[in-house]
């Protein structure tokens, strides 16, 4: 087995990211990595330039990383590239090492491997990280949990909607503090699969989680949970808000994309609320 991986790096103007994309798959990559604006790097990791973004394509040998290099060079003359090896790491256990828990008010969340340092007396969330998003410690799903927490300490028995459900992390920790009837809805059925999972390992098989439209989700809900992305939020806001009878949370928001959210929901009658941050990201508070 081949102890280094060849890594194309690919710097270009954002419009051109995702047929760079397509084109480095096409060429035989066996994984990418998309830096952009959208998506705040982590520390330690070289951001893009303003109106750039970086795309990685990973190679498992040379010969297919330069020709995919020269395909690149020659479709997109003012990329600028650079190929690099990287040593070859051990992904099925590595990986591990990137997932965190987080202890969010009464909430403790993490993997299962690392159960064992839960603090004493937290509610404790063991959720498997796979190919679904919300393991805790993105500090979106951080700044719902903690939207959960307090919304629940006054409201006990509330009703709970979770759109966009991912692993379940958010509608688990609402059935975990006391919610009554709690819904959460995704339209991809891995994450559906993945949510029902994770319900059962946490003892709230009760949830009814599917791959509802919202349409045909019966009923409002006295809290609603929207931990997606900016645009999706706008698009949907005339679905979601009908949803919500009492507060409405939503993330997956930049800094930069706030007040167009605001503005989509203000338009269908809430209040804005004082809300959060955690570094880039925002956390938009709503009343009915």
């Amino acid at each position: 087995m081949s102890q280094t991986y060849l890594s194309l790096t690919v710097e270009l103007p954002e419009e051109a990211s995702e047929a760079v994309q397509d084109l480095l798959h096409e060429a035989g990559a066996l994984g990418l990595e998309l830096r952009d604006r959208e998506t705040p790097t982590m520390p330690g990791v070289r951001p893009p330039n303003a109106g750039e973004s970086i795309v990685i394509g990973y190679f498992e040998d040379r010969e297919t990383a330069e020709a995919a290099r020269e395909e690149v060079a020659e479709t997109f003359p003012t990329a600028r590239l650079s190929l690099d090896e990287q040593p070859q790491q051990d992904w099925s256990n590595e990986w591990k090492s990137l997932i965190k828990s987080v202890h969010v008010g009464r909430l403790w969340v993490g993997p299962p491997w690392d159960v064992v340092n839960a603090p004493e007396g937290a509610v404790r969330l063991v959720i498997e990280p796979k190919m679904a998003f919300g393991t805790g410690d993105h500090p979106t799903t951080s700044l719902c949990l903690a939207a959960v927490d307090a919304y629940m300490v006054d409201h006990p028995g509330a009703s709970v909607l979770d759109v966009g459900t991912g692993t379940g992390v958010l509608a688990i920790a609402a059935k975990k503090l006391g919610a009554g009837r709690v819904v959460a809805t995704d339209n991809d059925p891995t994450s559906v699969e993945l949510a029902q999972e994770n319900l059962t390992d946490n003892g709230t098989p009760d949830i009814d989680v599917s791959d509802k439209e919202l349409t045909a989700v019966e009923g409002t809900f006295d809290l609603v949970l929207a931990n997606i992305l900016a645009n999706t939020l706008i698009e949907l806001a005339p679905l979601i808000a009908p949803k919500a009878k009492d507060r409405l949370v939503l993330a997956g928001v930049l800094s930069h994309q706030r007040a167009d959210v605001e503005a989509a929901y203000r338009n269908l009658g809430f209040t804005v609320l004082a809300g959060a941050t955690q570094g880039e990201w925002v956390r938009i508070d709503l009343k009915r």
